[in-house]
This record gives structure tokens, sequence and C-alpha cells, in this order.
């Protein structure tokens, strides 16, 4: 973890105005794409793989921008009140200020759905160019349907229709994880499965056969549906959802430096 005070820039209007902690590395190449990091849900813009990262930008002399979602690290809101829109509003409006040129999107679990939804709307905006690729890393599409709702015992879908949230004890923090019918049903209005996916850009996924959280099985079936845009996949035999050891870093460094080069 970083011990300088991150930027803050602020996000939304009133009552959804929120401030959004975020740190910039500037480049040392005029002309090599930056990069920029979108975290995984309860993650922050301090986490090993975003330091490791961070670290690998400075040695390729990358830019690299990362920040943490409202409810999330140093920014403002609480979880409670997070969705899919209010966190890829967040992600546009930082890669429209605090990034210049064309970018690649890396992201983590949650953070690769919202990296392929910031890719989507960037280019039906007309600022496709922005992104020169995509690395994702245990992708957690359409995660709130696919990944929890379909799975979800009945008692919890109950408490999250009825009662407006729903907690359970969380494997990577010592706070339960807090899903909400406004989370869900928000969720509904970004799924990507129900068709082809374009991106406009490569894009490499990184995946963990051993991923308890996302199966590889649904990566695999992301990269079927990347139709017509060129897509890498490697599976990692004994990668669980971190893929933050020491090889798992190598393998997400050579696929920056590639498309680094590339772009």
């Amino acid at each position: 973890m970083s011990n300088e005070e991150p930027s803050a820039f602020t996000v939304g209007t009133p009552p959804n105005r929120r401030r959004i902690a975020f740190r910039r590395r500037r480049p040392a190449r005029a002309k090599a794409p930056g990069l920029v990091w979108l975290c995984g849900y309860r993650s922050d813009m301090d986490s090993t793989k975003a330091s490791a990262l961070d670290a690998e930008a400075a040695r390729l002399g990358l830019g690299f921008l990362r920040f943490d979602y409202s409810g999330h690290g140093r920014s403002e809101g609480t979880l409670e009140d997070g969705t899919i829109s209010l966190w890829l509003e967040e992600a546009l409006a930082i890669i429209r200020a605090e990034s210049k040129g064309p970018q690649i999107l890396l992201g983590s679990s949650m953070g690769g759905w919202l990296a392929l939804l910031a890719a989507r709307a960037l280019q039906q905006a007309g600022e496709g160019g922005r992104v020169a690729g995509l690395i994702l890393i245990a992708p957690a599409v359409d995660f709130t349907e696919a990944l929890l709702w379909e799975r979800l015992p009945e008692d919890a879908r109950r408490a999250i229709m009825e009662e407006g949230a729903w907690r359970r004890r969380s494997a990577y923090s010592d706070e339960p994880d807090v899903f909400t019918r406004a989370l869900i049903e928000d969720g509904r209005k970004h799924l990507l499965f129900g068709g082809m996916i374009r991106t406009g850009c490569p894009t490499v996924v990184l995946q963990g056969m051993r991923d308890e959280d996302v199966p590889y099985a649904h990566a695999l079936a992301l990269v079927q549906r990347l139709g017509g845009d060129p897509a890498t996949l490697t599976l990692i035999k004994d990668g669980d959802h971190r893929l933050s050891r020491p090889q798992d870093l190598e393998l997400l460094f050579a696929a920056v430096e590639r498309m680094a080069e590339a772009g």
C-alpha cells in the first residue's frame, strides 16, 4: 500500500455526488498506451495486483491510473449504495478526465465486466480510440445475475427483495459482503451475455481453473462471445480467483508488455 495520499475528483450530481480517490503515474514514454486499473468488488487501488502493476508500469515507462469505486477503499460512499451504473459512471469519468491518448483497460473480477462496459460506452460515444486493448483477470461478467442471483438460495433472494439487502461472510475481508436489491436490479440493465460482445480492440483473458468465484467455464463463455475482435484466453491450471502469486503476476506483466508494444 502506498503511503502517499491519493488525489480526488468529484463525480455525479446531487444527491449522488461523491469524491473518488485515485492515483496516477505519469508516462515516461510519450507514444505508448497508458494503463487503467479497474478493481474487483470489495477490492481497492492499493491491492497486491494494482501495486505490482504500478511498479511494472514504472519499469516499462507507462502511465498508470487506478482508483477506488465509491464505497471502496479511500473513496466516499457506502458499499450498500453501490450499483454497476454508479461504478461505471466513475470509471468513465476518470478515464475521460485523467488519461490522455489510448489506454489499456485492466479489469479484475467485477472490474473485467466494468472494463467491457466502459469500452462499449466509449465506442457508442465515438470515443473508441481511447481504448487500445483490454486485459481481463478472472472477469466476472454479469456477476450480479449469473454468478450471484442464479446461485443464491431462496432465503437469500427473499432477503434481497423484501428486506433490500443480504449479507454473507467474505472470503477477502473481515466485513461481510453486502448485496442489495438495487445492485441486482441495476445489474440487469448491463448484462452482456445475451448476445455477441464487440470490444473494438484486442482482448486478453487470464483465468484460473481453481477459481471458485468465477468458474473457468464463465471465461470460456465470454471468449466465445467476443466475435469479430481478436481475443486470447490463458487458463492457469492451478490458479485461484486472486491470481496474485508471483507466477500469475508474471503472466499479467507479459500480457501488458505485449499489448503496450503492439499499441
